[in-house]
């Protein structure tokens, strides 16, 4: 059973940064992608905003791209989010996931979500 443990979120001022983490239990080299999603306040979906493949190709969503940072150490089974110069509208649960097939779009296994609030 794959277990994703997301932590980081909190409540911070705009143009503050934030650095979410992403704990898999086992090493993350089995999954061709994983990547961070995100669930605006009220809304149904989630979006993604940042994947990174086995590889190390990165790719952002364009609201977030030269402000988000998605990077992975293998060694700790673990990726991150760098988030700077949050906005109010960044506000929203943020969701890790991982695919053993897909690279772009992973979605087979999912954590809990930590919530992240840009606010003044």
């Amino acid at each position: 059973q794959v277990q994703l443990v997301e932590s980081g979120g909190s409540s911070v001022q705009p143009g503050g940064s934030l650095r979410l983490s992403c704990v898999a239990s086992g090493s993350i080299v089995r999954f061709a992608g994983m990547g961070w999603y995100r669930q605006f306040p009220a809304g149904k979906d989630r979006k993604l905003v940042a994947v990174i493949t086995r590889g190390g190709r990165t790719e952002y969503e364009k609201s977030v791209k030269g402000r988000f940072t998605i990077s992975r150490d293998n060694a700790k089974n673990t990726i991150y989010l760098q988030m700077d110069d949050l906005q109010p509208e960044d506000t929203a649960v943020y969701y890790c996931a991982a695919d053993r097939d897909d690279e772009l779009l992973p979605d087979d296994y999912w954590g809990q979500g930590t919530r992240v609030t840009v606010s003044s």
